[in-house]
């Protein structure tokens, strides 16, 4: 007999026991009879937790007395193996296992050979079900595949039949109920608190047992297809082409989308008479099974990548596409997630969303861009989360320090949100701000202005009152879009912005996509080849090639200042003639509307962005083309110290602080003086207080960061004064042995100016 048709054979006889009217104890009761009798078993018993402890409830075989006597902890003899381990054991001869443990109250001693499942339930052991014999012997794979599929049917009855504790029968260990913490790497700083929700929800199979085989089969058809087709799809965008790790998961994809092992044994469970959901999940519990028999870190990779693809397969079978954003937060939610697009993130209620935590993510992703500019934290490279975390945990997330904290104790809790209160209260403080012009204490005019890339955004500009919009990020609009944005539509975007602003300056970048802020209609075959996408076919470099896209950003962005003063920066400016080739489109637009009577803006300000290198060998003949430079301090430090942020080995190596990067950005500055280019900093490092110092003391005067940044910048100009600040950073600048974030903290303290 096959082992479908021993399944088939024992789930047929199930189905009655389940409609039956029979008590819980009374089916556990019929159940083992059942197994005893299609696998000519002379024992079968199960095993539940109860307690935190694997209880005997129904046996066929063993002395009847020893039900709910024989308790045994989890770990312990070959039952509490098998569950502690979510492993079968198939042994000829039990006594010859380190792990066995005899109980003479079960009368088992004339037993010899030995079979147990683990009983499954949301990823955790809730129970065991096992075979013995008399005669040694194995037991066949046939017998062993029929215990598995009937484990599976069990964990759904012993779960409704609250046959074991709540918590137990969700499949919780003490690791998911205790307190824990998350480690991660901060992504976008801050503090949020709120209940886990999963962006994906776990798909809850409520129909085991199938009614209609065939049915069944040409679901399980239909899905494989949809998500073959989807997988083909994702090998054809750029995000997923740019070789190395990204290149191997894709493949890693495609070869368990087509394995025919995987499809056959999908249908094998479901000729047991399983549906095609329950089958899915059925030999998903196999993969995780015997991938924990191998301790090699390649594999647990793949299964994880296995586990992803299976449950994308069960949610296409189900038809539950939708992620949590289409129900709606009904909560303050800490969103949990093993990657998100800009798009989907931008799906949530920002009233309700107070922070993210990925599972992978990286510091250049566009999703951590536009999480920064929504003012949402996120912690990345959150390892182990689906283990420890579960929907609706109550969750502490400190982003700024890098961890999270789960089901918290009450006196953790409640010192996070004391600590959360103190900095609303420090927030409240630096609005009362919002209409103090930012003046040193020497009497200079310090420029703080706020980065923006959407329409909402713009309502911070009142809120803080910085000066202006130092940096709109025009790509947003291309990252959250499936097609590319059409001229009116980004004529519309920059119109709003600009009545948004009212007399204040918005500096537009020019769209800066590519590399490793992909789109897939812009898919290249250069693109998916750049093995370090942040120094690839990107920015202006990609704008410049793609001529109609660069021609009708800059009508979008001549039409929409009409009669009024535009500010246009272009990015990753590596050598004069890029910027002057990028102007030259500009000035062909200009000309085209002219000709056609448009309204024309009043002045346009052209400028460039400093992230590459090589630019500032050559501003002597780039800065009488501009009117302003800002420095892109995230690209550059990367570019100078050949390191990519993108790497987390990497990724907080370098610091902001070090005279390489001190010494280069004062050189810019020297450079600057007498030319009558303003020079700015647009970047993280301005948002930051000590950072910030720094910067004004080597001679910058715009500053241009975060909304929320604003307020406590504003507050440090008002208490420094430039002459004192300048000649220490310069002294510490000219001794490169001296540590300068440490010193640079003394100093701010010693004046009682707080830093971050």
């Amino acid at each position: 007999m096959t082992a479908a048709a021993s399944a088939r054979q024992i789930l047929t006889r199930l189905t009655e026991v389940m409609a039956s009217r029979m008590h819980a104890q009374g089916k556990l009761d019929a159940v083992v009879e059942i197994i005893g009798e299609c696998l000519t078993s002379e024992v079968c018993s199960i095993y539940l937790l109860r307690e935190g402890m694997l209880e005997l409830f129904a046996t066929r075989g063993l002395n009847k007395s020893a039900v709910h006597v024989t308790r045994m902890a989890v770990g312990e003899g070959l039952t509490g193996t098998i569950a502690a381990n979510i492993e079968t054991l198939n042994l000829a001869e039990a006594k010859a296992h380190p792990d066995f443990l005899y109980r003479p109250e079960t009368g088992e001693d004339k037993f010899h050979s030995f079979a147990g499942v683990p009983i499954v339930y949301r990823e955790r052991a809730v129970g065991v079900l096992c075979v013995q014999h008399v005669d040694p012997r194995r037991y066949e794979d046939v017998e062993i595949e029929a215990l598995q599929t009937t484990a599976m049917v069990l964990s759904e009855l012993i779960a409704n039949a609250e046959l074991v504790d709540e918590e137990e029968a969700r499949g919780l260990t003490e690791e998911q109920t205790a307190p824990a913490t998350i480690i991660g790497l901060p992504m976008v700083k801050g503090l949020g608190a709120g209940q886990a929700v999963y962006h994906q929800p776990r798909v809850q199979i409520t129909q085991v047992m199938a009614e209609d085989i065939e049915a069944e089969r040409q679901r399980v058809y239909r899905a494989f297809d949809k998500m073959r087709e989807q997988i083909d799809n994702l090998a054809g965008q750029a995000e997923f082409g740019v070789g190395g790790e990204h290149e191997e998961v894709l493949e890693t994809y495609k070869m368990f989308a087509y394995d025919e092992g995987w499809s056959r044994r999908i249908n094998e469970a479901i000729d047991s008479g399983l549906t095609a959901e329950a089958a899915i999940e059925r030999v998903q519990q196999h993969t995780r099974m015997r991938m924990r028999e191998i301790d090699d870190p390649l594999l647990a990779d793949r299964m994880h990548d296995l586990e992803d693809l299976a449950n994308r397969l069960i949610r296409i079978v189900s038809g539950q596409l939708g992620t949590a954003a289409s129900q709606g937060l009904r909560r303050d939610t800490i969103l949990i997630a093993r990657n998100l697009g800009p798009a989907e993130l931008l799906e949530y209620d920002k009233r309700r969303l107070k922070g993210v935590i990925l599972e992978e993510g990286s510091l250049t992703a566009h999703v951590v861009i536009v999480a920064r500019a929504m003012g949402v934290p996120v912690l990345g490279r959150a390892q182990s989360v689906r283990g420890v975390i579960r929907e609706g945990d109550e969750v502490l997330l400190d982003a700024s320090a890098g961890n999270a904290i789960v089901r918290p104790l009450n006196q953790v809790a409640d010192a996070f949100h004391a600590r959360f209160t103190r900095s609303k209260e420090r927030q409240a403080a630096y609005a009362s701000l919002r209409d103090v012009e930012p003046f040193t204490r020497c009497g200079t005019r310090i420029q703080v202005m706020m980065n923006a890339g959407l329409r909402d955004d713009m309502s911070n500009l009142a809120m803080t009152g910085a000066d202006g919009v130092g940096l709109f990020r025009t790509e947003f609009q291309f990252l959250v879009s499936a097609t590319l944005p059409q001229r009116e539509r980004q004529t519309r975007l920059y119109r709003d912005v600009l009545d948004a602003a009212g007399d204040r300056p918005v500096i537009f970048r020019t769209v800066d996509i590519g590399g490793d802020k992909s789109v897939p209609y812009l898919a290249s075959d250069i693109a998916r080849n750049d093995e370090n996408p942040a120094m690839g076919w990107r920015a202006l470099r990609l704008a410049l090639e793609r001529e109609g896209l660069m021609k009708a950003q800059a009508r979008a962005l001549l039409e929409a200042a009409g009669g009024r003063a535009l500010y246009v920066m272009f990015p990753m400016v590596s050598e004069v003639w890029e910027f002057d080739a990028a102007r030259a489109v500009f000035d062909e637009q200009l000309a085209f509307l002219r000709a056609k009577k448009k309204l024309m803006p009043e002045r346009i300000h052209f400028g460039a962005m400093l992230e590459v290198p090589a630019l500032a060998e050559v501003l002597d003949l780039l800065l009488p083309k501009l009117s302003f430079l800002s420095v892109g301090t995230n690209d550059l430090t990367q570019f100078l110290f050949a390191a990519d942020r993108a790497n987390p080995k990497l990724a907080q190596r370098y610091d902001w602080l070090s005279p390489s990067i001190l010494r280069f950005l004062r050189r810019v500055i020297q450079s600057s003086v007498g030319s009558g280019v303003d020079v700015g900093v647009c970047g993280e490092m301005g948002g930051r207080r000590l950072e910030a110092l720094a910067l004004l003391g080597i001679g910058f005067r715009r500053l241009s960061i975060t909304p929320a940044a604003v307020g406590p910048i504003k507050e440090l100009v008002r208490k420094i004064d430039l002459d004192e600040l300048s000649a220490a950073i310069n002294g510490w600048l000219a001794d490169p042995a001296v540590d300068i974030r440490t010193e640079l903290s003394a100093w701010a303290a010693a004046r009682e100016i707080e830093t971050d």
